[in-house]
């Protein structure tokens, strides 16, 4: 392979990094049918919860993943904002309006679709929500760049501590407000009304650290890691990556498992509509300490991958290039996998591999689309002109 310039000078981890990520996204999808169905939110048997939590657990960190990378490599700006934002237009806006349309016509109603299309992604493809979260964060970048090039460590540190105690908002949220509810504004589908805090009311919901929640914390530790962290000793890296995984792991996998186990009550299945779901999911979010934690233990592990042999130059790279493509697409091609060997393998404790079926299922489903979906985005980010408007 011929190298250009930018090849030359690429951040190999982060190109290990978003290919595992990538991997990730689609091990959270494989996982996401034994958890939701029926009325939107269906467990069948006690071992399928345990392996819902374990499987999407181990995955969750993948979004914050590819906003840290983004973080990293574009914040703060190399170029002017009308060449940023360019650059980000091509590469990112064009192959997701392509893939809206595709979904659009393929998934549900399309009438219907392109209606809905007016005010948010479709609901069928709910892993578009990525795109309008990222396109968010670029929208902020050019804004703050002028005071990440000046940003001081310790004045970094700090706002990184805001960002992070943030991330229990929303356990604080969920244990005021199983006394009591007050609407004070949108509270994103499906989630229920949340209980005010901090200045939040029925007429204003930013409250004071509504703007330093989100994934903004993610694009500060990606300008972190660039400015101030340096290259981590081997021994430094494990005694700092691995207890905030472990623990960032256990706060996850505890807090749904435990909490799908009171809503069944001992009794399985257990389901109910969408909310519930949501309910079971409130350790997973992106803004909550258990995934910031994840967050931080695989970036630190994965800023130890600096091979770049035959191996990264043939596979890894094309790869991480087709990553944002993989990503759009491949939600196609999962769920004809997933659907494929439910019905030849039976579900749960009765399938074919017993205890053992779903997370066959899980890893088979992830890996034949990772699989699929790299191969098909690799060789058509080849076609000339056309290739990178279709997959980025």
């Amino acid at each position: 392979m011929t190298q250009t310039i930018s090849d030359r000078t690429r951040e190999i981890w982060v190109d290990w990094m978003r290919v595992a990520a990538c991997f990730l996204v689609m091990i959270v999808h494989s996982t996401e049918p034994f958890y939701l169905g029926g009325e939107g939110s269906l467990i069948l048997t006690r071992g399928d919860a345990f392996w819902a939590s374990f499987f999407d657990t181990f995955a969750r960190a993948c979004v914050p993943l590819f906003v840290v990378a983004s973080s990293y490599l574009q914040f703060p700006l190399h170029y002017s904002t009308g060449e940023f934002f360019r650059r980000r237009a091509g590469r990112i806006l064009v192959p997701f309006v392509i893939w809206t349309v595709v979904y659009a016509l393929v998934w549900g109603e399309p009438v219907q679709n392109f209606k809905d299309l007016l005010l948010n992604f479709n609901y069928a493809a709910g892993h578009l929500w990525f795109v309008y979260m990222l396109l968010g964060v670029y929208l902020l970048m050019p804004l703050l760049s002028p005071w990440a090039e000046k940003v001081g460590k310790r004045e970094l540190q700090i706002y990184l501590l805001l960002c992070f105690l943030t991330m229990f908002i929303p356990f604080v949220r969920e244990k005021v407000e199983a006394e009591a509810v007050f609407i004070y504004g949108p509270g994103g589908i499906p989630m229920q009304a949340h209980y005010p805090l901090w200045g939040e009311a029925s007429w204003n919901e930013f409250g004071v650290f509504y703007y330093l929640s989100g994934f903004i914390g993610y694009m500060l530790l990606g300008l972190y890691l660039r400015k101030f962290a340096g290259d981590f000793s081997k021994k430094k890296t494990l005694l700092i990556a691995i207890p905030c995984w472990v623990v960032g792991f256990f706060i996850c996998f505890a807090g749904f498992l435990g909490r799908a186990l009171v809503s069944a009550g001992g009794v399985f299945p257990v389901g109910g509509d969408v909310s519930m779901a949501a309910g079971w999911e409130t350790p997973w979010f992106n803004n909550t300490a258990g995934v910031a934690l994840m967050t931080v233990g695989w970036i630190l592990l994965f800023r130890r991958c600096k091979a770049s042999g035959k191996f990264y130059s043939k596979v890894v790279l094309p790869v991480s290039k087709a990553s944002y493509g993989m990503y759009l697409c491949h939600m196609l091609v999962l769920a004809a996998f997933s659907s494929l060997f439910r019905s030849v393998w039976g579900i749960g404790a009765e399938g074919a591999f017993g205890f053992f079926t779903t997370p066959v299922q899980i890893v088979l489903t992830a890996v034949c689309s990772y699989i699929c979906v790299a191969l098909v985005c690799v060789l058509v980010g080849r076609i000339p002109k056309i290739g990178k408007l279709i997959v980025g």
